[in-house]
């Protein structure tokens, strides 16, 4: 069971951090993900921490976004910075035991959230 939170209203340059609660463990051995969703466009993979791999990012996020997540492996975090208009999306988080490989669409994930809005004016 994963809980998103955090989501808003923010102007352009602004900054928001999401997190995504878990309900059990979440250890080095698993995919903790990122997704956003814009009405009628494809879910998008913004965010991931991989196994012991380097957090991936989405080159629209890279340098802005950072994936974390706490000791006890309970939360993953996305710390957002100099937030854009085009960054307004639905934001999910997804969890996933790793067998060496990641699933790279929302719906292979096991463990899935209900999303958070994030909305940014100019």
């Amino acid at each position: 069971q994963l809980t998103e939170s955090g989501g808003g209203s923010v102007q352009a340059g602004g900054s928001l951090r999401l997190s995504c609660a878990a309900s059990e463990y979440f250890g080095s051995r698993f995919c903790m993900t990122w997704f956003r969703q814009v009405p009628g466009k494809e879910r998008e993979k913004v965010a991931s921490l991989e196994g012991l791999s380097r957090p991936f990012y989405a080159d629209s996020v890279t340098g802005r976004f950072v994936i974390s997540k706490d000791n006890q492996g309970m939360t993953l975090y996305l710390q957002m910075n100099d937030l854009q208009p085009e960054d307004t999306a639905m934001y999910y988080c997804a969890a996933e035991e790793y067998l060496g490989y990641c699933p790279r669409e929302f719906g292979g994930f096991t463990s899935r959230g209900q999303g958070t809005q994030v909305t940014v004016s100019s």
